[in-house]
């Protein structure tokens, strides 16, 4: 009987094979099918380490793996928690379906500059799980720049000028805010705790006074720009302009949700709930993210392009986990959690479909799109999954986030947060359903071209992941497993 493999090995498996698919892939410049090959066998094995890595951690272990020490209390180090193995098996199972996607997309649009786009996406996948798996402040923020200067290139594709300007705004809200804010509040945690380390219950924790843990986490809040709080949102729209399959990646696997991602875990294990909610400096983050929440929603309203609408809805849901982790309670950072997952199947859907109208009927305005239903049934009704999913509505993937989200908030009295959700979900209802309705309701506007669905891999990478929305709402055991592992509480 062959022996299962060690934590430890799997975790460096994960760590290293985007990287080293990124040195393979150019090797199989000149035969395509091969350099495909290759993304797909490396998102294949990505998934397994980390999906690999799931029955330790849930045994209680949590395996570590490198552990170069920079100075003391400052080390390059990577350990597995649940909360990052949560993000690691949503980012690596998504890349699967995303490498399939973009076969079809890459292809059936005649995209220039494919070989660095595979290289740049096998990057952002290793980010990604740099991110996740980091043990330290210290490493997450290595990773998290990686991350930026490895979508860049992808944002900027079509090296048209509006490319240009959009990968411009990206890298300079990004950077601006992690080197003037991000960075110093990771050195002035660094001083007072005398550690990176991650840790159950915050290292803050007796080390920091109210008014400083009110500062720090402003500085945290609006410094990991990723997450798109309100007003350091304007990157995500800006870089609609790249081709789909990068939008997809911006918004559902890696970017915005490595922004969230890290929201949560500081204040889970840097700041500690119990730590933030005694110094009462959190309040105020219920009502900046409620604001994005409902701002975010009113400007997707007013979107006809359909990738800028979807990208606004972004900025507004993201805000829910930033809106959960600020309620302080167990059942509010297992909703953020959930919402996670959730936001990332549903939300590639309706990417996924937004790129295969595109494809097939080269339509990118909302009301160019009456009738395309019934040219495209498994396009619109893989975007109608994913649509009532963002709403909330059951049996879909983002009932659940929202259920948990929406006790907490209750648990913990905070009704703004409470109004913030039920007015959204109504928002959300008003910009989604209206595309639902016209695409299978309404008659196809004369002179529109006769087309049918996109290309094979695309069609099949939107009904798998449409699939995914109902089946994690049906057998969501797993990662609420997960979830609930997360140490919320002080031990």
């Amino acid at each position: 009987m062959t022996p299962p493999i060690a934590p430890e090995a799997l975790l460096a498996g994960a760590l290293l094979t985007p990287f080293l698919a990124a040195l393979l892939i150019p090797a199989f410049h000149a035969a395509p099918n091969k350099r495909e090959a290759v993304t797909l066998a490396a998102s294949a094995a990505l998934f397994a380490c980390v999906l690999g890595l799931l029955p330790a951690v849930m045994a209680g272990q949590r395996p570590e793996a490198v552990n170069l020490v920079v100075a003391p209390g400052l080390a390059f180090a990577f350990k597995v928690e649940p909360l990052g193995l949560l993000f690691a098996l949503v980012a690596s199972a998504l890349w699967i379906v995303n490498s399939v996607y973009s076969i079809g997309y890459m292809r059936g649009n005649a995209e220039p500059r494919q070989t660095p786009y595979y290289v740049c996406f096998a990057v952002a996948l290793g980010s990604t799980m740099g991110v996740a798996f980091a043990k330290n402040l210290f490493t997450l923020f290595l990773f998290y720049e990686a991350l930026t200067l490895s979508t860049y290139p992808l944002v900027t594709h079509k090296a048209n000028a509006e490319a240009i300007r959009g990968g411009r705004i990206y890298l300079i809200l990004l950077l601006g805010s992690s080197m003037v804010l991000f960075l110093p509040a990771i050195a002035w945690t660094w001083v007072l705790a005398g550690t990176l380390d991650f840790a159950p219950g915050g290292i803050l924790a007796g080390k920091a006074g109210a008014a400083t843990m009110g500062v720090l986490l402003g500085l945290y809040v609006f410094g990991i720009g990723k997450a798109a709080v309100m007003p350091l949102h304007f990157w995500l729209p800006a870089a609609m302009v790249a081709p789909t399959p990068v939008s997809a990646l911006l918004h559902a696997v890696a970017v915005v949700k490595a922004g969230v991602f890290t929201v949560l875990k500081v204040v889970v294990y840097v700041f500690g709930i119990d730590a933030l909610r005694a110094s009462g400096q959190a309040e105020w983050l219920v009502y900046v993210a409620g604001a994005t929440v409902i701002l975010a929603s009113l400007v997707a309203l007013r979107q006809d392009n359909l990738k800028k609408r979807l990208a606004y809805s972004t900025v507004s849901q993201l805000s829910y986990v930033v809106l959960a982790a600020a309620v302080l309670t167990p059942i509010s950072a297992v909703g953020a959690a959930m919402h996670i997952v959730a936001h990332a199947v549903s939300k590639i859907t309706l990417f996924f479909a937004a790129g295969s109208i595109y494809t097939a009927a080269h339509e990118t305005e909302i009301s160019a799109m009456k009738g395309i239903g019934r040219r495209m049934p498994w396009t619109m009704g893989a975007f109608a999954v994913g649509a009532v999913s963002m709403i909330g509505v059951p049996p879909t993937a983002g009932f659940l986030g929202k259920w948990f989200m929406l006790l907490g908030a209750v648990q913990a009295g905070q009704w703004i947060a409470v109004a913030v959700m039920v007015l959204s979900t109504l928002l959300n209802a008003a910009y989604f359903l209206p595309i639902v309705v016209a695409a299978f309701f309404h008659e196809p506007e004369g002179g529109r071209r006769a087309h049918g669905e996109a290309p094979w891999p695309i069609v099949a990478a939107l009904t798998a992941t449409a699939v995914g929305t109902v089946a994690l709402f049906l057998f969501p055991q797993g990662f609420l497993a997960l979830a609930n592992a997360i140490p919320v509480t002080t031990p």
